[in-house]
C-alpha cells in the first residue's frame, strides 16, 4: 500500500489523528460491517477515547467525508468509528490476515511519519511565533500606555478650559437692558 494513500486517509478529529473504520476496512480488504463486528466482539480492547470513538455527524461533515455520493450504497448510513494510533495497533490483534498485518505496518509507519513531521517543524516555528507574539504584546502595551497618558493630559486640559470658561462667565455678567423692537410698529414709549 502506498504511504501517501494512507496519509490521505488520516484525519484530525477531536484533536487526535485518526483513521475511520470504512477507510481501514478498505485498506485491510474486508467489509466495513465485518470490521465493526470484530471490534464489537473485542470491545474490551478498545475501551476509552484514546483507542476508538464514534464520530458525530457534525465532525463527519467538518472532515468533508459526509458528502453525498451518487449510486446505490455509496453513502454513509451509520456513524463510523474513528481509530487512533493505539486503536489501529489494537486492530492488528483482532484482524489476523496477512493483508491486515502488512497494511497495519504501513499505517503505523504513516502515523510515525506524521509525528516526526510535527515534532521536527514545531520547535523552530514555535519559538519564532512565541517571540512575535511577545513583540506584539509589548507594542500594544506601549500604545495603551501612551493612550492613557494622552487621555489624562487631555482630561486635565479640558478641566482647565471648563474652569476658565466658568470664571469668565461669572466676571462678565452683562446686565440686560430692554431692547428696541424690530419692525415698523413702535411702542408708544419709544415714539415719544
Amino acid at each position: 500500500m502506498d504511504k501517501l494513500t494512507i496519509q490521505q486517509r488520516i484525519y484530525t478529529i477531536r484533536g487526535q489523528r485518526v483513521m475511520l473504520d470504512f477507510d481501514l476496512a478498505y485498506l485491510y480488504g474486508v467489509e466495513t460491517a465485518q470490521l465493526k463486528r470484530q471490534v464489537r466482539r473485542n470491545i474490551e480492547r478498545f475501551e476509552g477515547d484514546d483507542f476508538m470513538f464514534e464520530v458525530t455527524w457534525g465532525e463527519l461533515s467538518r472532515c468533508q467525508i459526509g458528502s453525498l455520493n451518487t449510486g446505490r450504497g455509496g453513502n454513509i448510513k451509520y456513524l463510523p468509528y474513528a481509530f487512533t494510533e493505539l486503536g489501529v495497533a489494537m486492530l492488528s490483534g483482532v484482524l489476523r490476515s496477512p493483508t491486515a498485518i502488512a497494511v497495519n505496518r504501513d499505517i503505523m509507519r504513516a502515523f510515525v511519519a506524521f509525528r516526526h513531521i510535527a515534532m521536527s517543524a514545531l520547535p523552530e516555528s514555535y519559538a519564532e511565533l512565541k517571540a512575535e507574539i511577545q513583540a506584539v504584546k509589548d507594542e500594544m502595551n506601549d500604545i495603551l500606555a501612551d493612550q492613557n497618558d494622552i487621555n489624562e493630559s487631555t482630561r486635565a486640559q479640558l478641566d482647565a478650559i471648563s474652569q476658565a470658561l466658568a470664571e469668565l462667565q461669572s466676571c462678565h455678567r452683562v446686565e440686560r437692558q430692554p431692547r428696541r423692537r424690530i419692525g415698523f410698529i413702535q411702542d408708544e414709549t419709544e415714539q415719544q
